[in-house]
């Protein structure tokens, strides 16, 4: 196949591996930045206790917030009705309840513009020939779990609304990790665009950076759990829990994979366990690929990742010890994306 561009459009003719324009890449970019933000903001919104401010779901009109007094205070009126309100934060005022709702308002008008900022340019890239033909269904995909994310997001909000005023730790987990799954697949897209290098390693070498992914991926996760439990305001000590190595009353539920999801100590020793799996073998791996592999991008690419996982261990543990404060929980969150990023970055480099 052949390709070439005309007043800026890439016409796709023949060959599927020319470069399309660089507003395309752009373009995922920012997909990727704004995913980036809400995953950021969506810890924040947790981390505030405003995920359960706005109780109704309007996916239609839900971008314009209450604009009069009497608008305010028909919606609080609801929200007073609700679970969290009467069991947390009875005797709220008027003042109270803005301070938590803007948190949620903006969270879901953000995930409202990345679909706009998505779906707009790919239809115009789309009927403009920009796209390389095999990004087409890709891309298509993306849009699809985007909105299969919005309506994860209201189940998982759903679940604090009937009686208990918290939700599910198993959404708000599945909720995340759908996030991780679709930066992490548009931001693989936008590495497709922009770089084409390749270092050359053996197939166990590939793997293993693809299996350093798969951990990460899995222990960010994890802080789903430990988020959804709100386990990082138990046992607010390092390396020990309770002054044991192994969680206190670790496996007092029954049947005992609950334990796994359900109990705070297990949980937040799990996700113990996973970081600082995690740390070592990105460390072990780091130093063994820098013997290995020689090009500047990808030793600029391994240093970037052995720095982040450093700094989020450190972030993980001061988090902890500090009894959870809003900003350092948020920069950890921001520095799981950061390190998944980094991964992403070096597995690609060194893809077949």
């Amino acid at each position: 196949m052949t390709g070439l561009f005309n007043n800026g459009v890439f016409l796709v003719t023949g060959n599927s591996n020319m470069t399309p324009p660089r507003s395309v890449a752009a373009w995922l970019f920012l997909c990727c930045l704004m995913i980036y933000a809400m995953v950021v903001l969506g810890g924040v919104t947790r981390l505030t206790g405003s995920g359960l401010s706005m109780v109704e779901w309007d996916p239609i009109f839900g971008f314009v917030p209450p604009l009069s007094e009497q608008q305010w205070l028909d919606v609080f009126q609801k929200y007073q009705a609700s679970p969290e309100y009467r069991e947390i934060n009875l005797g709220m005022d008027l003042h109270g309840f803005k301070s938590i709702y803007w948190f949620e308002f903006t969270h879901r008008v953000l995930g409202r513009l990345i679909g706009t900022v998505f779906l707009i340019p790919f239809v115009y890239f789309l009927f403009r020939k920009m796209l390389p033909p095999r990004f087409t269904p890709r891309l298509a995909f993306a849009f699809v779990l985007g909105g299969l994310q919005g309506v994860l997001g209201w189940y998982m909000v759903k679940s604090g609304l009937v009686d208990q005023p918290h939700v599910s730790q198993y959404r708000l987990t599945a909720h995340l990790g759908l996030a991780l799954v679709i930066y992490a697949w548009l931001f693989w897209l936008f590495l497709d665009l922009v770089d084409r290098q390749r270092t050359k390693v053996t197939p166990l070498f590939r793997h293993t950076s693809l299996l350093l992914l798969v951990l990460i991926a899995i222990t960010i996760t994890s802080g789903g759990f430990v988020a959804g439990l709100k386990a990082g305001h138990a046992y607010n000590t390092f390396p020990k829990m309770g002054g044991q190595w192994l969680p206190p009353a670790g496996w007092m539920l029954q049947p005992g994979w609950r334990n796994l999801f359900e109990n705070i100590a297990t949980v937040q020793f799990n996700h113990r366990l996973l970081a600082i799996t995690t740390l070592c073998s990105t460390l072990l791996f780091g130093l063994y690929s820098l013997k290995k592999c020689k090009g500047f991008a990808i030793r600029w690419g391994i240093y970037l990742l052995m720095t982040t996982v450093c700094l989020q261990a450190t972030l993980g543990i001061a988090t902890l010890l500090l009894h959870v404060p809003v900003s350092l929980a948020a920069a950890h969150q921001a520095g799981a994306v950061l390190l998944l990023s980094s991964a992403l970055f070096v597995a690609h480099r060194l893809r077949t």
